[in-house]
């Protein structure tokens, strides 16, 4: 393969189908021989037709460039000389090659043979920890030069430095990793099974490639765990001069805060008096190197670390990679941070390794096992959420996430999760989730011990989290992967090959296993017959449903408890005989081969999951304890069972959060809560009382800079009709106008957020099937695929952009600059009153003597409301305006008690066209 000449190939085309007349309009190939890029071939190509618009928008390819440029006709000879004997490489070869074939044909050319290359495929391989695999993303992430995407001969030089690259690292990996690969690469969809070889072939040769430690013959890059925490002799810096001179350091636009400095003397005076504090800090402060700065400085002084909770772990990652090196530049010292995650957040690597011994692997497991693979001889944490891979891929993943800390001595010198463990003993900086902080009271080894300082961000977060600690899902989808799991006797399955093995090492007979499908029929047709039961349920409650979407309370399924009971019977009388099978060849484990120790561990695994189920149904379905928990099943129509979820949750987490804050001051830390929203207008009170916090820990509030919100605004649409006084189509329908109408007037780039899945979902459809804005990126939750990060990273990718967001997109959405220009409130973001989390707080508190309405329902909706107007101005001098389409801030009598909790911004109540004309004159300066 050294000796063959690559021809990368780019293509830009009419369209995507030759079929129905879509054509080539231009054409470039790049040829690469011994590692060399030696000359290159780039022609215009007259389509005799017009370029669509948006073809024209993206390639920047006009009918005038190619009017005077030949047909394809007139050089697809030439293109095929020029090909043969060499190896197809594109970014995306069944587009490239499937469309040049196409046209080959019509042309009557020999259709071109030989070996090809996708370098997507290369790149998932190689570069598995990539956030896209778009040619300008890995461009911009290794480096690459591409002047400009989507121009055939830049994309093919960019493509040819890309396929370099990834050459160039194959010869990097360890031997082992490359024999690994190799193994698994003649099921790839392109020829990259000798390039694997040819790199193999000369590590073998030159010893080039790197030497790893080895897991069973795996090689990773293991934790590498500091001796000790970093102390030193650093002073906290006292006058705001010297502040501001430690913050120029790391931001060289450094814009003077006064409540930014004032916070950091509330974090420091905090944990170096082993108290407690609620501090509100707004957008446009600077609240993370706040708090960074004095919690780094308090470490180093005690030798001790402090740790720093957020909300999410895309969060957590933030802070890492991007304020705590700028702490380190501002002090000039190299303090220790380590994150923290829960332990499922990691790779099992003696999961891992035992599935390459037993997985009969499609393709999409072959292709993961591959990306792994190279990842381990890179990452230093063994967090499974940095590979990228496809949704079947997601799947294995999910098998080698580490369950449990039942590890054999090996593993245990190799483990991820036990070493950042390890590593946060000597870190100046821990940094985790909520739901890690709260877990650590039931570790038999505590984490976080022996510290000095807690800060907890996204404070107001922190009692979702304590409720979601107790709270129990069962998904059936869930329950019908881990009961298949055991049961299929098919050749190659789990249950074939123990069948196997107990008539190798046991004298026992197979009555067992007849025992044992008996009792899985039992058992599988009472869950049949429960979840037919929840399938065809429609609920009592008349706002039970939105939409396709269903939930209802599980009181209305009282009369089933014997039905509830049968199940738990039947299941445990199941997993006995699996427990039977199981304890058998356990005594015989000594004498199996690997592969076969490998079945049997994984049967092993699958029934303790199976015991976890158990659990789960008796917490659901029978425990008594009622008066403190809600239940609930939800589910949507057009997928049942499939889609049928039963949660039960704790109706009030405060409990939780006072428990944990007591062994907290036990030990004497000091400890920050703070957030964008602790507090509303008329109640300071309300989120800290939600978190159990005492009435007497101060709660305090920095503004944000006088100037922050210069050039933000707020409209109320008053021409909108009354929600309350339309049906939805209708509103639904005014709602689309004005979005439609907005995203004209401002070129797009907008949130437009809604309270309501059903509501979003209608909106986008009515928006798309008008076909008013098909020159824009349409982006909406629950609707397109992909996380809530992916959606956003959509939205920041294209200019003319409009993202449809529900629930988490009213907070924790960071888009910076010009990305975002404006933010369209559809409903005011109460909880719905047949929410069956909030029915259950609303009784409860109804039975006290206090108001659902002014003590629940409209604190906990202005907080959202905050959160909604917090995604619109991220730093000082951008631009950008709020859009209330609800007339009830205007008309209910609350509405000002929405209004009152924004910054002091300038509020219109105009006509949507009024409305339209300000933004186009504002947009159009």
């Amino acid at each position: 393969m050294e000796n063959r000449t690559y021809a990368v190939v780019d293509l830009e085309t009419t369209g995507h189908s030759p079929s129905k007349g879509d054509r080539i309009i231009q054409i470039a190939i790049v040829f690469i021989e011994n590692g060399t890029i030696t000359h290159k071939y780039a022609r215009f190509v007259n389509p005799k037709r017009e370029i669509p618009a948006f073809i024209q928008q993206l390639t920047a390819i006009t009918d005038e460039e190619v009017l005077s440029a030949p047909t394809f006709e007139d050089i697809a000879h030439e293109v095929s000389d020029m090909l043969q004997g060499t190896v197809f490489v594109a970014h995306n070869t069944d587009f490239d090659l499937s469309f040049l074939q196409s046209e080959f044909k019509r042309c009557n050319v020999s259709r071109w043979s030989g070996k090809k290359i996708d370098t997507v495929e290369l790149s998932k391989i190689l570069f598995p920890s990539s956030s896209s695999y778009r040619l300008q993303d890995l461009a911009e992430e290794l480096a690459i030069e591409l002047p400009a995407a989507h121009r055939a001969d830049d994309d093919a030089q960019a493509t040819a430095n890309l396929l370099l690259t990834a050459l160039t690292k194959l010869r990097t990996l360890p031997e082992e990793t490359l024999s690994l690969l190799h193994r698994r690469s003649f099921s790839l969809r392109s020829d990259i099974s000798t390039l694997i070889y040819e790199a193999l072939k000369h590590v073998r040769t030159t010893a080039s490639g790197r030497k790893l430690p080895l897991f069973r013959g795996i090689p990773y890059r293991n934790v590498k765990i500091p001796t000790e925490v970093v102390s030193t002799r650093c002073e906290y810096p006292i006058g705001e001069e010297e502040k501001s001179r430690l913050l120029k350091k790391a931001y060289p636009s450094f814009d003077y805060r006064k409540p930014q400095l004032d916070f950091m003397d509330a974090v420091w005076e905090t944990l170096s008096s082993h108290s407690e504090v609620v501090v509100e800090v707004p957008t446009g402060v600077g609240k993370t190197v706040g708090y960074l700065l004095p919690a780094v400085v308090r470490s180093l002084q005690t030798g001790k670390p402090v740790v720093i909770s957020t909300f999410t772990n895309h969060l957590v990652d933030m802070i890492l990679e991007n304020e705590v090196k700028r702490i380190r530049k501002m002090l000039d010292i190299k303090c220790i941070a380590t994150v923290l995650k829960g332990r499922e957040q990691y790779i099992s690597l003696g999961k891992f390794e035992e599935l390459l011994r037993i997985t009969d692997e499609s393709y999409d497991e072959t292709f993961t096992i591959m990306q792994i693979l190279v990842w381990l001889t890179e990452t230093t944490t063994g967090d499974v959420n940095e590979l990228n891979v496809s949704g079947g891929g997601q799947l294995f993943i999910d098998r080698i996430r580490k369950r449990n800390n039942q590890m054999k001595e090996d593993e245990k010198l190799a483990d991820y999760h036990l070493g950042l463990m390890d590593a946060c003993h000597h870190s100046n900086l821990i940094i985790t989730n909520h739901s890690m902080l709260l877990s650590d009271s039931k570790r038999e080894r505590k984490i976080f011990q022996n510290i000095s300082g807690l800060i907890i961000d996204e404070a107001h977060q922190f009692i979702h989290t304590a409720m979601n600690s107790k709270e129990t899902v069962l998904s059936y989808m869930n329950w019908k992967y881990v009961m298949g799991q055991l049961s299929s006797d098919a050749e190659g399955q789990l249950l074939h090959q123990m069948m196997k093995l107990h008539r190798k090492y046991g004298n026992y007979g197979n009555q067992v296993f007849g025992k044992l499908a008996v009792s899985f029929e039992q058992f599988a047709n009472v869950f049949d017959d429960i979840a037919l039961l929840l399938s065809n349920h429609r609920p009592q409650v008349k706002g039970g449903q939105q939409g396709n979407r269903v939930i209802f309370g599980l009181e209305e399924l009282a009369g089933n408890e014997s039905l509830f009971s049968q199940m738990a019977e039947k299941m445990n009388g199941y997993i006995e005989h699996v427990q039977t099978i199981s304890s058998r060849l356990d005594v015989q484990s000594e004498k199996m081969s690997q592969k076969e120790q490998a079945f049997l561990s994984e049967w092993n695994y699958w029934l303790r999951e199976l015991k976890i189920k158990a659990g789960e149904w008796v917490e659901i379905f029978l425990d008594d304890e009622t008066e403190n928990f809600t239940v609930w099943i939800e589910k949507d129509k057009r997928s049942l069972p499939g889609s049928l979820n039963v949660v039960k949750s704790p109706v009030d987490g405060s409990a939780i959060t006072k428990e944990f804050i007591q062994s907290l001051k036990d030990e004497k830390v000091g400890i920050v809560w703070t957030s964008a929203t602790m507090t509303i207008n008329q109640d300071n009170r309300f989120v800290s009382r939600q978190l159990g916090i005492a009435d007497s820990v101060p709660v305090r509030t920095f503004d944000a800079p006088a100037h922050f919100y210069d050039n933000a605004g707020i409209f109320i649409v008053e021409d909108m009709p009354s929600i309350q006084h339309v049906s939805q189509s209708d509103y639904i329908e005014a709602v689309a106008d004005a979005v439609v109408q907005t995203v004209f007037a401002t070129g797009g780039r907008l949130f437009v957020l809604f309270t309501s899945q059903d509501m979003l979902r209608k909106t986008y459809e009515l928006i798309l099937e008008s076909e008013l804005l098909n020159d824009y990126a349409l982006i909406a939750q629950g609707v397109s695929s992909g996380s809530r990060m992916k959606l956003l990273k959509s939205f920041r990718q294209f200019s003319k952009s409009i993202l449809f967001g529900t629930n988490s997109f009213w907070e924790g959405v960071d888009v910076p600059g010009e990305a975002l220009s404006a933010v369209i409130i559809v409903r005011l973001p109460f909880s719905s009153p047949d929410d069956v989390v909030f029915k259950a707080k609303a009784t409860r508190l109804a039975a006290s003597g206090s108001n659902p309405f002014t003590d629940l329902s409209l604190p906990e909706a202005i907080l959202r409301f905050r959160q909604g107007f917090g995604r619109l101005i991220r730093s000082s001098g951008e631009r950008g305006f709020f859009i209330i389409l609800d007339r009830r801030i205007d008309t209910k009598s609350y509405g000002k008690r929405f209004l009152n909790a924004l910054p002091s911004v300038s509020v219109k109540k105009v006509s949507l066209e009024s409305m339209v004309n300000e933004l186009e004159d504002c947009y159009n300066k």
